[in-house]
């Protein structure tokens, strides 16, 4: 397997993994005394970042440049919107495996380029 494979996949199933590591914090909603209806719009709610993520995850698999960019934004994003509210360490842990995938599908989209000259 050679290294442009190896960073392709790297960047899809880390993506995959960060996607169930958001999913569980939407496990809370359980914790609640909610009716029904109201713990299947909660969880709804709660699993938008994971659709989020999924949705950059299809775009990424189809145009790893494209997906790498918009992982990277969507790191970055993270970063200056909740940087100034959250704790320095939830910042990194949250945004930090986004802005790696986004630069593993870069780094994929890049290699496939053929290097002529």
């Amino acid at each position: 397997m050679n290294f442009r494979k190896i960073t392709c996949w790297a960047a899809r199933i880390l993506a995959i993994l960060y996607a169930f590591f958001i999913s569980i914090f939407a496990l809370d909603v359980f914790q609640e005394r909610y009716s029904a209806s109201e713990t299947v719009l909660a969880l709804a709610i709660h699993l938008i970042p994971t659709a989020v993520v999924l949705v950059c995850l299809a775009v990424a698999w189809k145009t790893t440049r494209a997906g790498g960019l918009i992982f990277l934004l969507l790191g970055v994003a993270f970063w200056v919107f909740f940087g100034g509210e959250a704790e320095w360490i939830n910042v990194v842990i949250i945004s930090g495996p986004l802005i790696l995938v986004g630069a593993l599908f870069l780094t994929c989209g890049y290699l496939k380029e053929p290097s002529g000259g």
